[in-house]
C-alpha cells in the first residue's frame, strides 16, 4: 500500500507512540483488503463504548492509547456507553461498573473524542456531506451514513476507527471505492409503509433474504413511495442487524439511487412476507412485559414530542426508559416534554440504550418498536419481546 510522507512518518513514529500504533492498525488492515493506498476523512464515530463489552483489556488499549499522546485530528463522537452518565443510580447500575465506565469515557475524553453517547451521530452535530470519505463504526449509524446520506465508510471495528480518528485517515477499499456502491439485486416492496415498526420488519425481512443468498449485496429498493427520518433510521438499524448491510438504494428516497439502474434479478416484498417478520419478531405475552422501552436507535426530538402528547397526564405502570442522546434530551428539558414525560414515571436513559446497558437478568420481556432491539434482548439479554408500533408501546407501558 501506498503512503504519503506524512502517513510514513506516522507510521515511523514521528508522531509519538499513539499515532504510530494508529498507524499501524491502519497499514495492516489496508493491506489484508488491498486498498491502495489511504483517504483523507471527515469524521470519526467510535463504537465499543460500553464498559459491559470492553472490559478491563479494551479500557487498557484506550488508557494506553491516551497516555501515549493519542489526539483526535477530526470531529470524533462516541457510540452509547453503558449507562446514563449523569443518572445512572436510578437506572439501577451498579457502582463498580458505574466507575469502570467512567474511566472508559474518560480516556477518549483526554484523546479530544466528543463523548456525546449517541448511535445517532447525525442528530448531534456529526453530519458528514454527500461524498464525504468518514470511519464510522456502529451498524446503523454507518448504513445511514452511506445510504441515507451519501457519505462513504466501512463498516469499522472500535479500534480501526479510533485508529482512523488518531491519523486523519482509512485505507481506500470497501465502500470508499465507487464500484462497489453498486447495487446487486432489486427488492421491490408491494405493501404500504405507515410507521417506523413497518420500516423495521421490512428491515429483517429483506436482511434475512440477503443473508440466505451468503452474499454481501447491495438492495436496490423500489415501491417505498416516501420516508422520513424516523422512518430510515429505524430500516437502516434493522438491515444492518438481520442482513450485515452497510448500504442500500431507494429509488426516489437516497441520493445515490438516481444513479443506478435496478438490477435485473432480486425478490419482491409481499404483506405476507412483512407480517411474518412482524409476528417473528414477538415471542411475548402482553402480561409477561415488564420492561418498555423506547429509541435504539436513539429518538429524535420529534419522537419525544410525541411521546410526550401521549404520556401527559397518565402514569406508566412498567419500568420505562427513554433512550436518546444527551444534546436532543436538552431539548426536550427546554421544551418541557422532560417534565410531562418524567411526571409519568418514565425515565429518560441519556448516553445509553437497551442493547449495551448492563441488564441482564434483570426483566423478563420487553415491549419496544425496535426490531433491532428485540434482536439483542434475545440473543443478549435473554429477554422475550413484543414488537408494537410506537403508540401502541405507550400504551403498553401504561397498563
Amino acid at each position: 500500500m501506498r503512503l504519503t510522507p506524512d502517513q510514513q512518518a506516522m507510521l515511523d513514529g514521528q508522531y509519538g507512540y499513539a499515532v504510530r500504533k494508529a498507524m499501524e492498525i491502519l497499514a495492516a488492515l489496508g493491506e489484508i483488503y488491498g486498498a491502495e493506498d489511504m483517504v483523507p476523512i471527515s469524521s470519526v464515530q467510535i463504537a465499543g463504548v460500553s464498559y459491559d463489552n470492553l472490559g478491563e483489556a479494551g479500557l487498557s488499549f484506550l488508557a494506553e492509547m491516551a497516555a501515549g499522546g493519542g489526539q483526535v485530528r477530526v470531529l470524533t463522537t462516541l457510540n452509547p456507553a453503558g449507562m446514563d452518565v449523569d443518572n445512572w443510580q436510578a437506572l439501577g447500575i451498579d457502582p463498580d461498573f458505574a466507575a469502570q465506565q467512567q474511566r472508559v469515557i474518560n480516556a477518549f475524553a483526554r484523546m479530544g473524542v466528543i463523548t456525546t453517547c449517541t448511535c445517532t451521530p447525525y442528530l448531534s452535530g456529526n453530519l458528514p456531506l454527500y461524498g464525504q470519505h468518514i470511519a464510522w463504526a456502529e451498524s446503523s449509524a454507518v448504513c445511514y451514513a452511506n445510504s441515507v446520506l451519501g457519505a462513504r465508510t466501512n463498516r469499522e471495528g472500535g479500534p480501526s476507527a479510533l485508529a482512523a480518528a488518531l491519523t486523519g485517515f482509512t485505507p481506500a477499499y470497501g465502500l470508499h471505492l465507487p464500484a462497489n456502491r453498486r447495487p446487486t439485486l432489486t427488492v421491490q416492496v408491494e405493501v404500504p409503509l405507515n410507521s417506523p415498526a413497518d420500516f423495521g420488519a421490512l428491515g429483517r425481512c429483506i436482511g434475512e433474504q440477503i443473508e440466505a443468498t451468503g452474499q454481501k449485496h447491495i438492495p436496490y429498493i423500489t415501491g417505498v413511495a416516501a420516508a422520513s427520518l424516523e422512518e430510515l433510521k429505524s430500516f437502516c438499524a434493522s438491515l444492518a442487524t438481520y442482513g450485515g448491510a452497510a448500504l442500500f438504494h431507494m429509488a426516489g428516497v437516497t441520493p445515490e439511487a438516481a444513479l443506478f439502474q435496478p438490477p435485473p434479478t432480486g425478490f419482491s416484498v409481499a404483506q405476507t412476507a412483512l407480517d411474518a417478520a412482524r409476528h417473528a419478531l414477538s415471542d411475548a405475552d402482553a402480561a409477561e412485559v415488564d420492561f418498555v422501552s423506547l429509541g435504539c436507535p436513539h429518538l429524535t426530538i420529534a419522537e419525544i414530542a410525541r411521546l410526550a402528547q401521549l404520556l401527559a397526564g397518565k402514569q406508566v405502570k412498567k419500568t420505562f426508559w427513554i433512550t436518546t442522546s444527551r444534546p436532543v434530551k436538552h431539548l426536550a428539558d427546554r421544551m418541557g416534554y422532560t417534565r410531562i414525560i418524567e411526571a409519568s414515571g418514565a425515565t429518560f436513559a441519556v448516553d445509553t440504550c437497551c442493547v449495551v446497558a448492563p441488564i441482564k437478568g434483570r426483566f423478563t420481556a420487553l415491549a419496544t418498536d425496535s426490531a433491532k432491539a428485540c434482536y439483542y434482548a434475545c440473543s443478549k439479554n435473554k429477554m422475550k419481546t413484543l414488537f408494537l408500533p410506537f403508540d401502541e408501546v405507550v400504551a403498553e407501558a401504561l397498563r
